[in-house]
This record gives C-alpha cells, structure tokens and sequence, in this order.
C-alpha cells in the first residue's frame, strides 16, 4: 500500500475503525437507506421492499449474520433469526 493511503476499514467498521452495529450491516448490505422502500420483522426474517435489487449484496449482508437471502424481484427476505424484530427496530431507527 503506498505511503499516506489508510489501510481500509475491516468489515464490520465504519471510518476510523469505529465498530457498526448489526443493523447498520445490514442496512449498508440492502443498499442503503435510499434503497429501502419498506421493511418489517416477521418472526425470523427481515421482509423488506427495495427500490433497486442490483443494489443488494448478499455477501455483505451474510456477513452481517444472515443465515440466508431470498430473493423475488424487489421483494428481499433476509433470514436472521430471533432477533428479526429488534434489528428491524433498530434500522428504522437509523432511517
């Protein structure tokens, strides 16, 4: 890496480091929140409504927690567990 250029954020940080909270994972992995058009919990999913799928990265969002990722057009299920409610909580919170 050539002198002067930070060593980027290992997944999981923000800028300088900062740890990122799961939902904020999660939000970033759906795209962001000007992708997300709707969302709610539905016992161990998230079902969320998206404005551009091709923004959605399944990687991201894997790694963030989610067992899975089902995907029907804009329509993006992302299986977490029993947390689905607090984390869709705490992502309408960051909206």
């Amino acid at each position: 890496m050539p002198v002067g250029t930070p060593d980027p954020a290992p997944a999981g940080t923000g800028p300088r480091g900062a740890p990122v909270s799961k939902a904020e994972q999660i939000l970033r992995g759906l795209g962001g929140d000007e992708n997300v058009v709707d969302l709610e919990a539905c016992i161990t999913r998230l079902r969320v409504e998206v404005e551009d799928p091709a923004l959605v990265d399944d990687a991201a969002l894997t790694a963030a927690g989610a067992v899975a990722v089902v995907r029907s057009g804009a329509a993006i299920q992302v299986i977490v567990g029993p947390d689905a409610d607090n984390i869709a909580s705490d992502i309408e919170d960051l909206r």
